[in-house]
C-alpha cells in the first residue's frame, strides 16, 4: 500500500471512528472557534456574523493570517437550511520574509440537516463550500481557480453538559502544485455555566499540495470555546498545535452576533433591532 492510500485509510479511519464516538444533550456548538463543525444550521430567518481572526502556520509554508477585514454571515434561508458567506483579509508571511495582503478567495456554502438528533443515532447534516478565486494566487492570497470542500458532520449528546461532534470529507484543488486531500476530526465539548463552553477537538488533513506551496499532513490538538455575554452575543477563541506528522499552528478569535425573528420565536426570543445594531456599529 503507497503512503497515499494509507493516508487516506487513516482519515477515513478517523472519520469513522468520530461517527463511532458520536453515537453517545448539551445545547451547544461546533464551526467557529473550532475547524470541526456542526450539522445544526442557524433557525430559520435568523442570521450570524462574526468578525474574526484566523491564522495558520505551517512548516517551509510560512503563515496565513486572515485578520482584520474578514467578515462571516450566515442566514437561516429555511428550516435546516443555512447559507454561509465569507471574505476574508489575507496577510501572508512567506519564510523567505516576503510579506503581502489583500481580499481573499470568497466562501459560499450552505448547510444542510439530514436527521434530528435521536436516543440511538447523532444530528446529521452535510456543509458543502465552494471557494471562489477572488484572491491574487500571484501574491499567495488565494489559489488561483474554484475549489471545494464536501464535508459531512454528526452531533450527539450527554444530558445538558457534554456535546461531541466529528465527521470530515474531502477537499477538491483543481490546480497546479495543489492535491484534492481528505480531512476529519472530533471535538469534545463541556458546558461549563450557561455563559461559558470549552472544548478539545482533534483535527487532521492529508497533503494539501507540493512540498513548499502548501502545508504537509498534519493532526492537530485545539483548545477553545466561548463566553456568551448575553444570548446575541459571545467571544469566540481557540489554539492548538500539531501532534503528529507536520508541525502546524492553528488559531482562532472572533466576536459574534446573532439576531432575527422566525415563524418559531416567541415575543422574547429575538432583540433583532438591537443586536443588528451593535454588529454594525462593530463594523464601522
Amino acid at each position: 500500500m503507497n503512503a497515499h492510500r494509507s493516508l487516506h485509510c487513516v482519515f477515513r479511519t478517523a472519520a469513522l471512528s468520530a461517527l463511532f464516538v458520536c453515537a453517545l444533550h448539551a445545547r451547544a456548538q461546533a464551526g467557529p472557534p473550532y475547524q470541526v463543525d456542526d450539522p445544526d444550521p442557524v433557525p430559520y430567518r435568523h442570521f450570524e456574523a462574526y468578525i474574526f481572526s484566523l491564522s495558520d502556520s505551517a512548516k517551509g509554508v510560512g503563515t496565513a493570517w486572515n485578520g482584520p477585514g474578514s467578515y462571516e454571515m450566515n442566514y437561516g434561508a429555511a428550516p435546516r437550511l443555512q447559507l454561509h458567506f465569507v471574505i476574508p483579509f489575507v496577510y501572508t508571511f512567506a519564510p523567505d520574509g516576503t510579506k503581502a495582503q489583500g481580499f481573499g478567495d470568497t466562501e459560499l456554502g450552505a448547510k444542510f440537516k439530514f436527521f434530528d438528533e435521536k436516543k440511538l443515532l447523532p444530528e446529521t447534516g452535510i456543509f458543502p463550500f465552494v471557494e471562489l478565486p477572488s484572491g491574487d494566487a500571484s501574491r499567495g492570497l488565494g489559489v488561483g481557480t474554484t475549489w471545494y470542500r464536501v464535508p459531512l458532520w454528526f452531533k450527539k449528546g450527554f444530558g445538558d453538559k457534554w456535546s461531541i461532534y466529528g465527521g470530515g470529507g474531502e477537499t477538491f484543488v483543481p490546480q497546479d502544485g495543489y492535491r484534492n486531500f481528505p480531512f476529519a476530526g472530533a471535538l469534545f465539548q463541556h458546558k461549563f455555566t450557561d455563559k461559558l463552553v470549552l472544548g478539545l477537538e482533534f483535527f487532521g488533513h492529508g497533503n494539501e499540495g507540493d512540498p513548499g506551496a502548501a502545508p504537509q499532513r498534519s493532526l492537530l490538538a485545539d483548545f477553545g470555546g466561548y463566553y456568551a455575554f448575553t444570548d446575541h452575543f459571545q467571544f469566540l477563541f481557540a489554539g492548538g498545535h500539531s501532534i503528529v506528522w507536520a508541525p502546524e499552528t492553528y488559531t482562532y478569535l472572533a466576536a459574534y452576533w446573532t439576531w432575527g425573528r422566525g415563524p418559531q420565536d416567541n415575543d422574547k426570543d429575538a432583540k433583532a433591532d438591537s443586536n443588528l445594531k451593535l454588529f454594525r456599529s462593530a463594523m464601522h
